[in-house]
């Protein structure tokens, strides 16, 4: 039977709602904050309906203390007299359902229908990954080869350090969720996790988006806005692409490093921050340095320790396991019931060389699980053309391509290498800065200046 416990300091609302659900469920009742966190770290419960407010207590902080237990509880808040604004922070700090009083049973029933229902998911998942990552895995990153377990490894050693560490790997290969290991496993992980993308904001917009500004600071400053910085806390911020940052911010950066404190635009004092700082990248930053395209101070002030996050054709021997992990998934998701690959298809999932890393290979499977018909991937399921060492699509052969550019200047064969890139990706960006292998900076620019704002 599933266990409820019910934290309201008025023992009226305890009884009458213990009396409306002790039929279905074994429940308990607390009339404050000190008993009800006690009650649910010493006898565990499935779900706690919480009031927002407990006498002198505030209900969100309590909802913090629930979630921080090693086996937390699914919650609903409850208010007599609760705003928009508390009801956002209450789903913001991790509770299911917000309900307003005076209760309404059929809602209620059902509200603790659906959040029990989503615990029995959340456990089983958590459990099934909790099972395959210890196998094979670090912070929901899945590898066996040994060039993965030295990464883990390393994540291991610098989890809990506040030195500054640089992640680099090709596109898709993972540094994200390496970073994110990095945070979450270590004393970071109940601060904030925050990312920004350096090639991704307009150099005139990147300052204050990383370093806050004052209200008034530019026009268009019509309100103060905190900068990541700050706003990471004592968290992890992670600058994603840092080798896309502007040479003049890369100066600002520099000096947040060392002297650990930020000015927003517009201000005079400066802020202390406290944030531990990750950088990933796709780059070679010493040959970026070399060529001028990066500050050879910054680099090392950086770089104190780089974790290289191997490419799949370098590691093989993870792609069953991959795989595998992500037709599960894929099949959970589409509600499938594919579990497997044929043997071809196995093969040539093998033999490919992914230029786009483990993201393309989830790509790849998730076409495979729409296109199966039965219970396994075959290889006609796999892309048009799959298979291949360098490209998931067939390439036309070099005299068809001499013909169809013959006459034409450098920058009309870019435009159009860029426009069938924008439309084969969808118009996303993101995606087709790497399949051009440029940035997304980069491209931002070359679709201004060849107009090709428009494709989609």
């Amino acid at each position: 039977m599933d266990r409820i416990l019910i934290i309201d300091d008025e023992a009226a609302i305890c009884s009458s709602l213990a009396f409306a659900l002790e039929d279905t469920y074994a429940v308990s009742t607390a009339v404050d904050a000190a008993s009800g966190i006690r009650m649910a770290s010493d006898d565990g419960f499935d779900l706690v309906l919480l009031d927002l407010r407990i006498g002198a207590d505030d209900g969100i902080e309590v909802l913090s203390a629930l979630r921080r237990l090693p086996d937390p509880p699914v919650v609903i808040m409850m208010s007599a007299y609760g705003t928009i604004e508390s009801s956002v922070e209450a789903m913001r700090r991790g509770a299911f359902g917000y309900l307003q009083k005076p209760l309404r049973m059929d809602e209620l029933a059902a509200q603790v229908v659906h959040a029990l229902e989503f615990g029995r998911l959340n456990r089983r998942v958590v459990h099934l990954n909790h099972e395959l990552e210890a196998r094979y895995g670090y912070g929901g990153i899945l590898g066996k080869s040994a060039a993965m377990r030295r990464v883990f490894e390393l994540v291991e050693r610098l989890k809990d350090v506040d030195t500054t560490v640089v992640v680099r790997g090709e596109s898709g290969t993972g540094k994200e969720l390496i970073s994110r290991a990095l945070h979450y496993s270590g004393k970071r992980k109940a601060e904030p996790f925050v990312e920004i993308n350096c090639g991704a904001i307009p150099e005139s917009l990147l300052e204050g988006e990383l370093f806050g500004y004052r209200r008034g600071a530019f026009t268009g400053a019509v309100d103060a806005r905190q900068g990541k910085f700050a706003f990471a806390g004592s968290g992890t911020l992670l600058l994603d692409e840092i080798g896309d940052m502007p040479l003049p911010l890369q100066v600002k950066l520099l000096q947040v490093l060392q002297q650990k404190e930020v000015t927003p635009l517009g201000a005079n004092q400066p802020v202390k921050v406290n944030a531990r700082v990750v950088a990933a990248t796709n780059a070679d930053l010493a040959s970026l340095v070399e060529s001028g395209g990066f500050r050879r101070d910054l680099f090392f002030r950086l770089k104190v320790v780089e974790i290289f996050v191997p490419p799949l054709r370098d590691r093989r021997e993870d792609i069953p396991l991959l795989a595998n992990y992500f037709i599960a998934s894929c099949s959970k998701d589409l509600g499938k019931e594919v579990h497997g690959l044929s043997g071809e298809a196995a093969r040539r999932l093998l033999e490919y060389d992914y230029p786009g890393n483990v993201r393309e290979l989830a790509n790849v499977i998730e076409h495979g699980v729409l296109m199966a018909d039965g219970p396994t991937i075959g290889l006609r399921d796999l892309p048009p053309g799959f298979g291949g060492s360098r490209s998931v699509c067939a390439e036309p052969a070099d005299a068809d391509i001499a013909a169809f550019l013959g006459g034409k200047r450098l920058a009309q064969v870019e435009a159009i290498a860029i426009k069938a890139a924008l439309e084969r990706n969808g118009g996303r960006r993101r995606d087709t800065a790497e399949s051009l292998g440029i940035s997304e900076r980069g491209l931002r620019n070359k679709i201004s200046e060849y107009g090709l704002n428009q494709v989609r």
